[in-house]
């Protein structure tokens, strides 16, 4: 299914703005979570009109796609993924999040997803 497809914003061009609750069924997230995204990611500026309706323009919506799969699927925290935005071409970058081995926490004690993953695999089995 293409992205224009989707949800409320069916028969709108790609470049067309997309209202709050639009772009809440497009990502999958409630309409206040948007909101509370504003406040926490200050590039996430979406246009205000009258009654304070929200619209989000193309970039904003690629802004909140890459902070749901930051939050969502990658699992960072809120402030982990603010500082993965505001590095160089964080924001706009269309490259994955670099895995769990190339991140700085990961990466600094030299730790591999793999032996993560084994660990988990040891403390599993002591636990179970």
């Amino acid at each position: 299914m293409a992205d224009s497809d989707h949800g409320a914003g069916e028969g709108k061009a790609a470049s067309a703005m997309l209202a709050i609750g639009e772009l809440a069924d497009r990502i999958g997230v409630p309409t206040h979570v948007l909101r509370y995204w504003e406040t926490r990611f200050p590039q996430l500026r979406p246009l205000q009109r009258s009654g304070r309706r929200r619209y989000y323009r193309a970039e904003d919506v690629a802004l909140a796609e890459r902070i749901h799969h930051l939050l969502h699927v990658k699992g960072f925290t809120v402030e982990g993924a603010r500082k993965a935005l505001s590095q160089p071409g964080g924001a706009a970058s269309a490259e994955p999040v670099a895995p769990l081995a190339a991140t700085p926490v990961a990466a600094s004690h030299g730790v591999s997803v793999e032996a993560l993953m084994a660990l988990r695999q040891r403390l599993a089995a002591a636990l179970g």
